[in-house]
């Protein structure tokens, strides 16, 4: 027979009944199907109803570095990219060069003894928060924020089915917790307390007795302390060391440390992150690493462990002035009717409106079409914020900055 030939076999009859196709929206996670859309997005979009009318637009809605890396980094980068070396899989963990050297810094920094054991390299400082989530809480398990919060931490939480409890950060306190509050909200089934500090959204930064106390309280109450510091090296040049928790022996299985290569290095786009957290804690994490990555970009890690001391007085020049632009900011909000700056540090202004209850959503629309200026609304960080908009400062110049002033005076929501 040809093996061009086809056979012909007569087919049994189907057993099956065929059903009419019913048109239906397939199912997803309800843990992700319910969360709000990107946030940053949703704002950028704003813009595209401004014409220029009162010049270019400002964006301040992102915490974005308004300078470009330093040129020795931008090599290292692209050498090691350019090379095989960074092309295969990692250690999990992260590359041991960076590990070491990024210990050693942080305990400088801290006056601590940092080992490689007890980092961890991510893929930015928000995966870091996932996996540290991760490891320390389950399912229908909590871990406490901080209201306002930062809206990355919350949606992390909700798409991991961790419930999200809350700690009041009320104006009067400066946007700083309270014990008392923080102890009442340690219930059974939280596992974790998360702060970040210099805060985003409002650029409170915890003093290093309050941070001492609250890891002290945790501590008591058996619940890990996760403390993002991604704006850690934009504090006043000069400051002290943030806090003494990490050269504490007792709170090594305390405390879990995030942090951001993405500011101070101005390499967002390359997802850089760290943690340092007792050797336990790192172990655990790097089950949820790899599992996630496996491992951080390997060029940014290699490109950046041999220059985190030679860049040192670059990152020092770039707070100082970071603070330049702080202080225009300041002096452009001072004169003006019913506008004030309710917290401020680092990268944030927390800024109170002049429209008592009105929506913080709809002010900064309007702010966006009419007057060009980008902000976040309070609302996207949690309930109780309508009254404030936060402001990334340090996205753009003093120059900007400056026209903010001229912006705002007389602004109204009137069309």
């Amino acid at each position: 027979m040809g093996c061009g030939m086809r056979l012909s076999r007569k087919e049994p009859p189907s057993t099956l009944r065929e059903e009419p196709i019913v048109a239906a929206v397939l199912p997803f996670n309800p843990h992700v199907a319910e969360l709000s859309p990107p946030p940053i997005p949703l704002a950028q979009s704003w813009l595209a109803g401004y014409g220029g009318e009162v010049g270019a637009a400002i964006d301040l809605s992102q915490a974005v570095p308004g300078y470009a890396p330093h040129p020795e980094v931008l090599a290292a980068l692209g050498r090691v990219a350019a090379g095989v070396g960074a092309a295969g899989y990692g250690a999990i963990e992260g590359e041991a060069e960076l590990r070491a050297a990024y210990g050693a810094h942080v305990g400088q920094l801290y006056g601590a003894t940092i080992g490689p054991e007890r980092v961890q390299i991510t893929a930015g400082c928000n995966q870091a928060f996932v996996v540290a989530a991760l490891a320390v809480a389950g399912p229908g398990e909590g871990v406490l924020l901080t209201n306002p919060c930062y809206f990355n931490h919350e949606q992390g939480l909700q798409m991991l089915g961790i419930r999200p409890g809350y700690v009041a950060c009320r104006p009067e306190d400066g946007f700083l917790p309270n014990l008392l509050d923080i102890e009442t909200a340690l219930k059974p089934g939280v596992r974790a307390l998360a702060i970040v500090t210099p805060n985003n959204p409002t650029g409170a930064i915890y003093g290093a007795d309050l941070l001492a106390e609250i890891a002290a309280l945790c501590r008591r109450r058996g619940v890990r302390l996760i403390i993002d510091e991604t704006y850690r090296d934009f504090r006043a040049p000069g400051a002290d060391a943030p806090h003494g928790l990490l050269a504490d022996p007792g709170l090594t299985d305390t405390v879990v440390q995030l942090y951001s290569f993405s500011k101070a290095y101005c390499i967002p786009g390359h997802r850089l992150g760290a943690i340092v957290a007792g050797p336990q804690t790192i172990q655990q994490v790097a089950k949820v690493m790899d599992n996630l990555q496996i491992c951080a970009p390997r060029a940014g890690q290699i490109a950046v462990a041999g220059l985190i001391e030679a860049t040192h007085g670059w990152r020092l020049e770039n707070a100082g002035e970071i603070e330049r632009r702080a202080a225009t900011f300041r002096a452009a909000v001072a004169p003006l009717d019913g506008w004030r700056i309710a917290a401020m540090g680092a990268y944030f202004a927390y800024l109170r409106h002049p429209f008592d209850g009105v929506s913080s959503t709809r002010v900064a629309e309007a702010l966006a079409r009419r007057r060009g200026i980008l902000t976040l609304p309070g609302a996207f960080f949690g309930t109780g914020q309508d009254d404030h908009l936060r402001v990334a400062f340090a996205n753009v110049t003093s120059g900007a900055l400056a026209a903010v002033g001229p912006r705002l005076a007389g602004f109204t929501l009137e069309t």
